[in-house]
């Protein structure tokens, strides 16, 4: 195949690299940017400068934030002594579209994965535990809001056992059935975890 131009060859080349985009998207992508004006191309190609220059982790919560420490772990309105312990930064935007939590996240980076060689030292669980013993923050609740797979359960566990002896409270995010789902297309392990997950009416 003859390029007829090795500048939109590099772009598509570079777009292929997004997460989940191949050749034929990215290929759009870039006639698509080609239509756009000068004006909105330079106002695309300048928030990705800054967003790779000036974004950086909380140095509290590690959520990503372009002010040290974040807006959440700096707000006066939020629950100082509550923390919900999320595995990635996209956790805690999911999280906070809800608008039910007022409390501070705890960004881990991870999980615990023995297969991937992912130890306790190698995610954020030390910083967690610092946390726990800072007075000023005075925790009270930990809320663990990692994903329900094998990984998510083991790293529950292990900062779990690290609380026990600690006067504060651990508690998990509910995982069950969807509203709006019919149980005959519930998995069974969905369904189990739904049963062992129940509470008061």
């Amino acid at each position: 195949m003859q390029v007829t131009s090795e500048i939109l060859e590099r772009a598509i080349e570079q777009l292929t690299k997004l997460p989940g985009t191949g050749r034929k998207s990215a290929q759009r992508i870039a006639m698509h940017l080609l239509k756009q004006s000068d004006d909105y191309v330079f106002k695309l190609a300048q928030a990705l400068i800054d967003l790779k220059e000036s974004v950086d982790h909380c140095s509290i919560c590690h959520n990503i934030s372009d002010q040290n420490p974040c807006s959440i772990c700096s707000s006066v309105k939020r629950h100082t002594g509550i923390i919900c312990v999320v595995e990635d930064p996209k956790d805690v935007y999911t999280i906070e579209k809800t608008g039910e939590f007022n409390g501070r996240y705890h960004v881990l980076g991870g999980t615990i994965s023995p297969l991937d060689n992912i130890g306790p030292d190698d995610i954020r669980i030390k910083e967690l535990m610092d946390r726990v013993h800072d007075e000023e923050e005075e925790v009270n609740e930990i809320i663990l809001a990692l994903n329900p797979d094998s990984e998510g359960e083991a790293t529950s566990y292990y900062i779990n056992k690290l609380l026990k002896h600690h006067e504060i409270d651990v508690t998990r995010i509910a995982y069950g059935i969807p509203m709006g789902t019919e149980l005959e297309y519930i998995d069974e392990a969905t369904l189990s975890r739904a049963f062992s997950s129940r509470n008061s009416f």
